[in-house]
């Protein structure tokens, strides 16, 4: 379970992953999705 307890004025920007690493601070790391062709459905 998770509880917010600030709000500390970060702006997310899309294509990242915001996260808290072990040191405690926020972090952000780039997404993987959407990279490369498209694939076809099966048929």
């Amino acid at each position: 379970m998770s509880e917010k307890i600030c709000k500390c004025g970060i702006k997310k920007e899309p294509g990242y992953l915001y996260f808290v690493d072990k040191r405690g601070d926020v972090s952000r790391a780039k997404m993987a999705r959407g990279k490369g062709k498209k694939r076809k459905g099966r048929r």
